[in-house]
């Protein structure tokens, strides 16, 4: 049974429920992925407005240099996403059941790199610091566009700028008072309940993620990393190796 969730969690034929199950955990990672890297490099990553904020900051002050380090940060979110969009539809077009799988082992595999290598370049901090933003950037990207391509842009999980809006959204709804009986036959305004509770949820474990995720990161550095890194090689290898034994059985056949 538990192995059955996980396959489903990055199933081609997607839910409701699996879309905001492997939202959560996606955003979880990212709320501890964004606070640990911070606190590795002094900058989030997880979200673009900040970036191109400074990059009108810098631009407005000469500072060449600082714009063309925001440019390549915004660029290297761009080609994340990008990235998983060009493996999402090759694995579509294949029929194949870990089109969604692919990219989230990506994204594992350079967290894994991030966890285990991060802590040896400390000597190199004026070469590193700009690649590790470059990389956390780019697999940001690359899992923003994971859950947006699965959910069809229901849930994203890297920033909660959105989600934020739409708590606020539909609390303003549910506290709405429909007072006119006229109106309330044309106009009622009522919230979407379901959509407040999974947005709620998203933000929740996000901000777990993130006091985790600086704990984790203030406690053991970048190894802090590793254990979120296997659990998604361990989610994203499920549904691969059924599309392996598909493989090999075809073959044999």
């Amino acid at each position: 049974m538990p192995i059955k969730f996980i396959q489903l969690l990055t199933s081609a034929e997607r839910s409701h429920r699996t879309n905001v199950q492997l939202g959560a955990y996606m955003a979880f990672v990212a709320g501890a992925v964004n606070a640990g890297g911070f606190l590795a490099i002094a900058r989030y990553t997880s979200h673009m407005s900040g970036i191109i904020s400074a990059i009108g900051d810098d631009l407005a002050l000469n500072d060449l240099i600082s714009v063309l380090g925001g440019i390549s940060l915004l660029l290297s979110f761009l080609f994340g996403a990008a990235t998983t969009a060009i493996i999402v539809n090759w694995g579509h077009r294949r029929r194949i059941h870990s089109e969604f799988a692919l990219p989230l082992l990506l994204e594992a595999v350079l967290l894994l790199v991030f966890g285990l290598v991060g802590a040896n370049l400390n000597l190199y901090l004026p070469l590193t610091v700009p690649a590790i933003a470059l990389l956390l950037c780019f697999v940001m990207g690359l899992q923003n566009a994971i859950v947006t391509k699965a959910s069809k842009a229901e849930i994203r999980t890297t920033h909660m700028t959105g989600v934020i809006t739409d708590i606020g959204i539909e609390l303003g709804k549910l506290i709405y008072w429909n007072k006119s009986s006229e109106a309330n036959q044309n106009n009622y305004v009522k919230a979407n309940r379901e959509k407040l509770k999974t947005h709620l949820f998203i933000f929740s474990v996000f901000l777990v993620g993130g006091i985790i995720g600086a704990i984790s990161f203030k406690k053991v550095g970048y190894i802090s990393v590793v254990p979120l890194s296997l659990s998604l090689i361990f989610i994203a290898g499920l549904q691969i190796y059924q599309d392996i034994r598909a493989i090999m059985r075809d073959r044999l056949s």
